[in-house]
């Protein structure tokens, strides 16, 4: 890979963090300012109010409501939601037409032509999904075998954009038995052939979010959630 081709994937990751994530960020944090989009427990809410800020008046419930929504579920259900555009968008020359493979490349570290599935980070499958990554690359090795196509099992992955070994889950942990999980650093060096890109790429994403500042957003929300927590009698 040339490195005019590296800079064009950092440059659409950017874009892409910047388009999707952050303003749909932004989108769903402005909900939140309506206190229907919460299911109050008093009880538990009161407690943690007063756990987050030494208080429990409406502003301290408010918070204790709205950071674990907007630092937390919010963000995290965006990235995963995205996560095909994600691929389609910022690794667009690498799609393949395969069923069940996401993009094929040529590994830069072995030379091999890898058949990969993309999963956004080491905790993001369950155990069904095993099973259907195991099923989808067995299929394509029976396809190779027929076709008389030179693919070998080392050249069925999956590809996991952020993380590292040890951060794998145990799903993850089970499926590499039979195909190698590449996550991280690893599998953005094979890709691109940078043994730094993973950390370029990181570096790109900062700069987007560099240039967001939700904390007034955020201050709005707030008050404008304590006030209805206020007339509720909370």
């Amino acid at each position: 890979m040339t490195e005019n081709e590296r800079l064009e994937i950092l440059a659409k990751a950017k874009d892409f963090f910047a388009e999707k994530i952050a303003k749909n960020h932004i989108k769903n944090t402005k909900k939140l300012s309506n206190l229907k989009n919460f299911n109050i427990n008093p009880f538990l809410d009161l407690y943690l109010a007063n756990f987050l800020t030494g208080n429990s008046n409406p502003i301290s419930i408010a918070k204790a409501l709205i950071y674990p929504r907007v630092l937390g579920t919010s963000i995290t259900t965006s990235f995963g939601s995205h996560f095909q555009h994600f691929c389609s968008y910022v690794l667009p020359g690498f799609a393949s037409g395969i069923s069940g493979i996401d993009i094929e490349f040529d590994d830069q570290i072995d030379g091999n032509r890898k058949y990969c599935q993309t999963k956004a980070g080491p905790n993001t499958i369950n155990k069904d999904d095993v099973e259907t990554i195991v099923g989808h690359f067995n299929s394509l090795r029976n396809i190779a075998r027929v076709n008389h196509l030179k693919i070998g099992i080392n050249d069925l992955i999956i590809g996991v954009l952020y993380g590292t070994p040890q951060e794998l889950s145990n799903h993850y942990q089970r499926l590499n038995h039979q195909y190698p999980v590449i996550v991280g650093r690893d599998f953005w060096h094979r890709l691109t052939g940078s043994n730094s890109f993973y950390f370029d790429l990181i570096s790109s994403i900062v700069e987007t979010v560099n240039e967001v500042d939700g904390s007034e957003l955020l201050e709005d929300i707030i008050k404008s959630l304590a006030k209805e927590i206020q007339k509720r009698g909370y």
